[in-house]
């Protein structure tokens, strides 16, 4: 009997990165999900990540990282959640700079001390805040890099191209606990309904015409 196939799932306990969890579980993936407190203000949603990862009795670490230079709003609790009417067409200053660049290099770390064949991240490209970072091209040229350090590892997206309301039904299809995801940039009892992310996740529900099973619960 071969062995499974093993990868390591970016995991913040969110929509997105959930689903992917549960895409890579589907396909047949041993997963390793790798956490990250970076002293962001919704932290809460690591609490979230370790539940999730323990009902899939998925391997996990919390990596700590430290940003004393940081400035932007996720990580500097000086400035408030921007609310914006509109989605913006710029990088929004919940933007953290170099934020999947970090996380995918300590990800090829551990896939490589554990033997993976890929690395899942749950990066969208469709709905999402305009970061850099999530994108087709930093993907393209992240794998570049791996190519560059003569790994057979590979970085998959396999949300890049999807809109919220896609992401929700493939998620629906594989039986994620959306009740126990956490998405909102704020780390109150409940979701703010007001930043940029609870928008985006309301968008992806309402329009898969599907309730969102967290809406009331902490």
């Amino acid at each position: 009997m071969s062995k499974a196939k093993k990868a390591v799932i970016l995991f913040s306990g969110g929509v997105d990165s959930t689903t992917v969890l549960y895409y890579a579980i589907n396909k047949g993936y041993k997963c390793s999900c790798l956490l990250f407190d970076y002293d962001q203000r919704h932290k809460k949603e690591i609490k979230s990540a370790l539940k999730i990862a323990k009902v899939v009795k998925a391997e996990h670490s919390i990596v700590k990282i430290f940003l004393p230079w940081s400035n932007d709003v996720l990580t500097n609790k000086d400035k408030k959640v921007p609310v914006h009417k509109i989605l913006p067409k710029s990088v929004p200053p919940t933007y953290v700079p170099g934020r999947n660049a970090l996380f995918l290099s300590y990800a090829l770390s551990y896939a490589q001390s554990i033997k993976a064949e890929a690395i899942f991240i749950g990066v969208n490209a469709v709905d999402f805040s305009n970061y850099p970072d999530c994108t087709a091209n930093f993907i393209k040229a992240y794998n570049g890099v791996l190519k560059a350090l003569n790994t057979k590892i590979a970085v998959q997206t396999p949300l890049l191209k999807m809109n919220k309301a896609q992401i929700v039904k493939l998620g629906m299809k594989l039986n994620v606990p959306y009740e126990h995801t956490w998405t909102c940039y704020n780390g109150y009892s409940k979701p703010c309904m007001e930043c940029d992310s609870c928008k985006l996740r309301a968008k992806g529900f309402k329009e898969a015409k599907l309730l969102d099973p967290a809406l009331g619960k902490e």
